[in-house]
């Protein structure tokens, strides 16, 4: 009870081999018949896990616990009644297996990560934990007097079983946050480069004439881009560790995968596409075939190039300054100096001789910096493809919080200190399960 593996109100389901037939079998003289013990061990065993199926399929709005010992894991763990095993197990709110050996904790471990397809997260201290921390996808070690054999097996390692709760809830949360962002970001700046040189080219009826510079596309993802992407995965916070830690529910937003869904990829990819669309069209209709400069020439293809590029530079990595929502001076440096970089990148690439620069040849310091048409087609463009973005976040914000959303707006009101306000939030994140605090119930569902 200590430790909420078993609450009050829990119904308790408890598979073991003490019945009287078996302590017969065993005491039976002169020499007790094994097979025979093993046979009805075996029996039993899985009249009880049926008994326990049944149980948790007649009283949906209870909550179990099923506790089994060693003697037993050694039946329910066999081939043909693992399966068993298991859709009770992921019934249950929880599972303790007492009294069981290192190799059991490890098949156990390994059978709800192959049954499951859910991630499996092992935590242990000592030497008898190893094949278990092994076998789950995250090993958490735990050094103690217990020695080191646990740490050296696992994948993440702390002092004290305490620490486990920050671990999760504030390293957990921003970790997975930063990951997904980051891919999501990786999907959206790459598609928005891309389609616009495929739009070029089906604009130039594929005749093979480029739309950038071939440095211009190599240090796109090298020096303009990149540097903003770290910051993101290193660095972004969207609520701080006091936060995290106060309201667990952030914790959920891994869980059921809300940031790394199929349809928020999707939704990146399209956000991609569309900027692309509007950098594309808006630069190509606003700079030909009207006059470009002061003395009526037409915007050539190499001007049209580096115009299109300085957009797709400027909404990229204005996009990141929308999206984190934790600035440092490492963000601002990084996104501003990413920036500056391209135009000095431009300055430095455009002073060295044809042969070399081809066309980038003092296209900035002749063409694009003396021209008004340049500052306005890309203020204009940058502003233009940034605006479906933020229309979208404006909406999702006001009308679709998720959870940090919230804990962001209680912060910004000062109400995420009124005890009141928070526990509000607290029940109405609270979503109805039959299985107490777990979420073994998505598993069953969707494997078994």
């Amino acid at each position: 009870y200590a430790c909420s593996l078993l609450r009050q109100g829990m119904r308790q389901i408890i598979v073991t081999l003490d019945s009287p037939e078996i302590v017969a079998l065993e005491k039976a003289t002169p020499a007790p018949d094994k097979a025979a013990i093993a046979q009805a061990s075996k029996r039993s065993v899985v009249e009880q896990l049926e008994e326990g199926t049944a149980q948790v399929s007649k009283f949906t709005s209870d909550a179990f616990a099923l506790i089994i010992d060693g003697k037993s894991l050694v039946y329910a763990l066999e081939p043909d009644v693992e399966k068993l095993f298991l859709a009770l197990a992921v019934g249950c709110a929880s599972v303790i297996c007492c009294r069981s050996s290192p190799k059991q904790k490890a098949l156990v471990t390994r059978l709800v990560k192959s049954g499951t397809k859910k991630t499996t997260l092992a935590i242990g201290d000592g030497a008898n934990d190893v094949g278990m921390l092994q076998e789950a996808d995250i090993g958490v070690g735990i050094s103690g007097v217990e020695g080191m054999q646990a740490v050296m097996s696992s994948d993440v390692a702390i002092a004290q079983f305490r620490f486990l709760e920050r671990l999760l809830l504030v390293h957990g949360h921003w970790c997975y946050r930063r990951i997904s962002s980051m891919i999501c970001y990786f999907f959206y700046k790459n598609l928005a480069f891309g389609f616009t040189i495929f739009f070029y080219e089906a604009y130039t009826t594929f005749s093979g004439q480029p739309a950038y510079n071939d440095w211009f596309m190599s240090l796109y993802n090298v020096f303009f881009t990149s540097l903003p992407v770290i910051a993101l995965g290193v660095f972004d916070q969207d609520v701080s560790s006091k936060y995290c830690l106060k309201f667990p529910m952030l914790y959920q937003e891994g869980v059921q995968n809300r940031l790394f869904s199929w349809r928020r990829i999707l939704g990146w990819m399209f956000n991609g596409v569309a900027t692309a669309t509007i950098i594309f069209f808006f630069t190509v209709k606003a700079m030909s075939p009207q006059g470009y400069d002061r003395d009526g020439k037409p915007a050539d293809y190499p001007i049209i190039g580096a115009t299109m590029y300085t957009a797709v530079v400027w909404v990229v990595n204005l996009q990141m300054a929308l999206a984190i929502t934790y600035f440092t001076l490492i963000q601002h440096v990084f996104i501003w100096g990413s920036i500056a970089i391209w135009y000095l990148f431009l300055l430095a690439y455009g002073a060295l001789p044809p042969s070399i620069s081809t066309t980038a040849y003092d296209v900035f310091v002749e063409t694009l910096a003396p021209t008004p048409a340049y500052y306005a087609v890309t203020g204009f463009v940058v502003v233009s493809a940034l605006v479906p973005y933020f229309a979208y976040s404006s909406v999702q914000t006001r009308f679709f919080p998720m959870y940090h959303t919230v804990i962001q707006w209680m912060r910004h009101q000062g109400k995420a200190d009124d005890p009141e306000y928070c526990e509000a939030v607290r029940q109405s994140s609270i979503g109805h399960t039959t299985v107490g605090l777990t979420a073994r119930s998505l598993a069953r569902s969707n494997s078994l």
